[in-house]
């Protein structure tokens, strides 16, 4: 690994292959944009496909038609996966062909500017992510710290659009969101520091080798820690059951109802592209990365285990997608006194405990380290089953306030009634 603090793996892969097949190099303003470049491809392609994937697994769930048979005539009825083609395609040429209309009294510069940050800081944040030895744009020293900091900004956006929207509506999702965010980021970040402790490393790419010579993913140490961040995450990303930003039965469409078009649309692809990043960072931190199970980690990659890293990364990454879309068609959405709660008084509380774990795993790792022998799994395992052990108080004691509240809320009601 290199020991500067900025390394460009894929550009210096992708320079080698020039030289050797070309016999030239090529300039880093150049290596730069195609990087570029390719990120944008691979966001705009893969939040198309999502969308499509979304609306087949909502059509499993939920039993809808649309998304089962529309299509042509000779894919239609032959299974889940074949029909429904022609949704997201003409919903992407409906979208690009649409007026873009802002209203007369909204503030134009900030109604432009937000859709444009907020896919902006999606792209800025996947620069760092490891899909594989040879395939992150860039390798921080401080990768997960960049990643969470340029993240954050995707509330900025979201209070931008619903400010200078001018609507009631709008400004108040937009003054949900920033609440729901800022609530969800702090445990966000402790869940995450579990893993840099155990690391020693705020690089991307060392965490993921650091799992690897540990031959044990950072999961069941910091169990709790995956469930805190996964929740956390979802939150971030304004998904469901925890999209009340854009609640449609309170507030329209949120901050995007004075959107269309394309600038809709952005919103929209940020929306799965956030998806894929908080799922790439799961994948990376706690799932082991891209290292490839039963296989040795190479001093120099070849093509091969390249290629096989990024198929193990993205079934990973995809696998936290699927369980985000089953969450989202399963779930009502959540009241926002309950998630504040949530936030608040469970979440906060358990990412110290975890930090507290964590902490314990890395000193038996020092301790193994100082004495020159492995780390036994069994004090490790031991600490997971007391990770797991603390999710399921968690979700007991949040089960039990949550009917408390219920049955004063039932009682008060019942008092009002005897009294009229």
């Amino acid at each position: 690994m290199n020991e500067s603090w900025v390394y460009n793996p894929a550009g210096s892969y992708l320079d080698q292959l020039c030289q050797h097949y070309f016999g030239w190099t090529l300039p880093p303003v150049v290596l730069m944009v195609v990087m570029l470049v390719l990120v944008l491809i691979f966001l705009a392609v893969s939040s198309l496909f999502l969308i499509w994937l979304e609306r087949k697994v909502s059509a499993r769930i939920q039993n809808r038609m649309g998304p089962m048979l529309s299509g042509p005539g000779a894919l239609q009825n032959r299974s889940m996966w074949v029909g429904g083609w022609y949704q997201t395609v003409w919903d992407a040429i409906k979208l690009l062909l649409k007026e873009l209309i802002i209203p007369d009294r909204a503030d134009p510069v900030p109604f432009v500017l937000a859709p444009i940050l907020i896919f902006g800081v999606s792209v800025s944040a996947f620069l760092v992510i490891p899909f594989a030895p040879a395939l992150s744009v860039v390798d921080l020293n401080i990768g997960i710290l960049y990643v969470v900091s340029v993240s954050s900004l995707t509330v900025l956006s979201i209070i931008m659009a619903g400010w200078s929207s001018n609507n009631k509506y709008s400004l108040l999702g937009g003054l949900r969101s920033a609440a729901q965010m800022l609530s969800y980021e702090i445990p966000l970040l402790f869940a995450l520091l579990g893993p840099i402790l155990m690391a020693g490393t705020l690089s991307m790419q060392g965490i993921v080798r650091a799992q690897q010579e540990l031959g044990l993913w950072f999961l069941f140490p910091s169990f709790l820690g995956a469930i805190i961040y996964f929740v956390a995450a979802i939150a971030e990303v304004n998904r469901p059951p925890f999209d009340i930003p854009e609640a449609e039965s309170e507030l329209v469409a949120g901050y995007v109802s004075e959107y269309s078009g394309m600038m809709f649309a952005m919103f929209f692809l940020a929306e799965f592209s956030n998806m894929m990043l908080v799922s790439a960072i799961a994948t990376a931190v706690f799932l082991g990365g891209w290292a490839v199970p039963g296989f040795p980690l190479p001093e120099d990659p070849s093509l091969l285990y390249t290629l096989l890293g990024a198929a193990v990364f993205f079934i990973k990454m995809y696998a936290l997608i699927l369980v985000m879309m089953w969450i989202r068609w399963t779930f009502p959405r959540v009241r926002p006194d309950h998630l504040m709660s949530l936030g608040w008084k469970f979440m906060l509380p358990l990412s110290f405990l975890n930090l507290v774990i964590c902490a314990g795993v890395a000193i038996l790792q020092a301790e193994a380290e100082r004495s020159g022998t492995p780390l036994h799994w069994a004090p490790v395992l031991g600490i997971s089953a007391v990770s797991l052990g603390c999710v399921v108080w968690a979700l007991s004691k949040f089960k039990q306030a949550d009917g408390q509240a219920y049955h004063q809320l039932g009682s008060a009601s019942a008092e009002d009634e005897v009294d009229e």
